[in-house]
């Protein structure tokens, strides 16, 4: 009997069974032991788990593929506290996408309070934000600069385990910049550089730091950020970084070292030209520190001369710009200026901003020419610029100081048509040069509108006014002033105290001074200058009152010590009222207690007093169900003598009628 084809299939190996391409691989493979059949199956389980798990998790860019685990090389024990890797773009689609487009609506919208609250609703929701999502609402808080409220979103996004972006990082530093802490955003900084960091720092991470080091004249760390940029390698040598630090060294007045950093950058760079553009501002400006005018030029003829491959943006072009207008060469200032505006075609080309016209109103102010600049800076609409209120800050200052009131008055006007609201700066703008003409009623009447304006006066704007009233001898408008800062919640400053007591002591109102000298010793956050007790105790001693100033050392000594005693006091008393209210709530809580086991005492008896009663009524039931059968049956023996007793009648009767015929 021939063989059938199943059948022959079962009596041939595995390797023969299989399809055809699948067959070398099968006889490639090793027999396997007795022992490897009983491992194989779990070994194979657990490298399937362990393959979709490294497909689920994706390495960052930055750091390049993982590194591959040998077969039979021991596998690692993950660590629960090491930081998560940030999200790929890959997973904004879907629900997450439309999310994403809704609290970007509200950005635009404006309305950036339900953004954050959107955000915050959706972080525990079924539907999670990304971390594109949250960057989006971080920039548009830190574009308004509503810091606290960045802080607060950016803290919850971070327990609620968002793992950041560089691009979240940035922004976190950005904000510190923008508030002068530099020292706190390099701790931020330090943590990109950690060994287990999933991220890495940007150019645009050292860009950041490398801007605020420099404006905040910390160049020492500034360069060491530049040395490890370089020493690293994580960031290629970044000519923006270099351009600001070379830029703080302008500000500082060492022109030598914004040229020798030049020089360095050109060297990292192989020695070729330098084709960004931004450097080159920085580097007029050292050679013309230098007193190298004629290099200056030379530079400036060669990177925008015919032919130059240099590029440039409305950044660099304006740190040209101001080189030029800062060292007396206005005309070749303008000359640049109408290149930039000729070159200027948004949306593709853009090489005029706001600052490109705020430097032109300096450049034409250090010449004395306020009338153009007034005329430059009505132009800004022309190229789609709109001032804001550093820009009327700005030409109002130089308006001010040149006694051009009327014209600063003008742009303050302007302000209000234009929807600019000024802030405290430029009320303090106006106040001196009110007093620098002699105003001084102007003067106290803007001051007066920072308050309907609904802003809040620092002790420099106190100072402000009141100085300018010490100017012309109203020195008690001054003071009222000075006693006008408690009420709104403004602490004096030393500059507050030294202010009057200067202008008592000149005006010999001694007791005043004393007033104020007494003031300066009770306020602990001030100092009394060695240089106002001497000068207070000249005048006393011209007076003949030698011992007015132990006796002031006394009253204070005794008025402190009376503080002390009545914060002493007031602690015990708070103490006191802390204690018997905690004695209160103790009493009370014994009362609920001692109430509720009352309670519960009763509810026990009420429940132990209705089962007595149940247990009652069920041994009373027995008795009564016997009397009630005694007492049928004496019902039916009653019956049945009464029915005996009827039947013997009858028996009688029919007897008697039988006997009677």
């Amino acid at each position: 009997m021939a063989l059938s084809k199943p059948f022959l299939s079962r009596l041939l190996p595995l390797p023969l069974r299989l399809r055809p391409q699948l067959r070398l691989l099968c006889l490639a493979t090793p027999t396997p032991t007795p022992t490897d059949d009983v491992q194989a199956p779990a070994d194979a389980a657990a490298e399937r788990r362990r393959r979709k798990r490294r497909l689920r998790v994706e390495p960052p860019l930055s750091r390049g593929p993982a590194p591959q685990r040998a077969p039979g090389a021991p596998r690692s024990a993950s660590n629960p506290n090491a930081p998560k890797i940030p999200e790929s773009a890959a997973v904004l689609s879907g629900k997450r996408l439309d999310l994403h487009r809704r609290i970007l609506t509200l950005i635009r919208e404006n309305d950036l309070d339900e953004a954050a609250l959107l955000t915050r609703h959706s972080i525990y929701s079924n539907c999670r934000p990304t971390v594109f999502t949250c960057n989006a609402v971080l920039a548009a808080l830190l574009r308004q600069a509503r810091y606290a409220d960045f802080l607060s979103l950016h803290r919850f996004v971070t327990q609620a385990a968002v793992a950041p972006t560089v691009a979240t990082y940035n922004l976190l530093l950005q904000l510190y910049c923008d508030c002068r802490r530099p020292d706190a955003a390099l701790e931020h900084f330090r943590l990109l550089l950690k060994d287990d960091s999933p991220v890495l720092p940007s150019p645009t991470t050292y860009r950041i730091l490398a801007r605020s080091l420099a404006e905040n004249g910390k160049l020492d760390q500034a360069i060491e950020l530049k040395d490890g940029m370089l020493e690293r390698g994580l960031v290629a040598p970044d000519t923006q970084v270099y351009a600001f630090i070379m830029g703080g060294f302008v500000n500082a007045g060492d022109g030598d070292t914004a040229v020798s950093l030049y020089e360095e950058l050109k060297e990292k760079l192989g020695g070729e030209p330098i084709l960004d553009g931004v450097v080159y501002g920085n580097l007029m400006k050292g050679y013309f520190l230098k007193g190298m005018e004629n290099e200056a030029m030379d530079c400036y003829a060669e990177v925008l001369g015919d032919g130059s491959k240099v590029r440039f943006g409305a950044v660099s072009y304006n740190m040209v710009l101001d080189a030029l207008g800062r060292n007396g060469r206005l005309e070749d200032a303008l000359k640049l200026f109408d290149r930039m505006c000729m070159e200027h075609d948004p949306p593709k080309t853009i090489t005029v901003n706001l600052g490109s016209f705020n430097v032109m109103v300096d450049a034409y102010c250090r010449a004395e020419r306020f009338q153009d600049a007034i005329e430059v800076f009505g132009k800004m609409a022309e190229k789609r610029c709109a001032p804001d209120a550093l820009s009327y800050n700005n030409l109002i200052d130089w308006l001010g100081k040149n006694e051009l009131v009327g014209e600063a008055e003008g742009l303050y006007e302007e302000m209000a048509e234009r929807g600019v609201n000024p802030d405290e700066y430029t009320y303090v703008l106006l106040i001196e040069s009110c007093f620098k003409v002699d105003r001084v009623d102007d003067a106290v009447g803007y001051f007066n509108k920072m308050f309907d304006a609904g802003l809040r006066p620092n002790a420099n704007a106190f100072n402000k006014v009141m100085g300018g009233l010490v100017k012309v001898d109203r020195l008690d408008e001054a003071q009222g002033f000075f006693d006008m800062m408690p009420e709104k919640e403004v602490k004096p400053n030393i500059a507050s105290y030294e202010l009057l007591l200067r202008a008592y002591i000149d005006a010999a109102r001694l007791d005043d001074a004393i007033k104020i000298a007494k003031g300066i010793l009770l306020n602990e956050s001030v100092v009394f200058s060695d240089e106002m007790k001497a000068l207070l105790e000249g005048a006393l001693e011209k007076e003949g009152r030698d011992g007015d100033m132990t006796k002031l050392y006394e009253d204070v000594e005794r008025e402190k010590a009376e503080a002390a005693a009545r914060a002493a006091e007031e602690k015990a008393r708070a103490e006191a009222l802390a204690k018997e209210e905690e004695e209160r709530k103790k009493a009370e809580a014994k009362a609920k207690e001692e109430a509720a086991a009352r309670a519960s005492r009763a509810a026990i008896e009420a429940v132990l007093g209705r089962k007595k009663e149940e247990e009652e009524e069920s041994a009373d039931a027995p008795n009564v169900e016997e009397a009630e059968v005694v007492e049928s049956n004496s019902d039916t023996i009653g019956v049945s003598d009464e029915q005996s007793e009827g039947d013997e009648q009858k028996r009688q009767e029919s007897v008697e009628a039988s006997s009677g015929p």
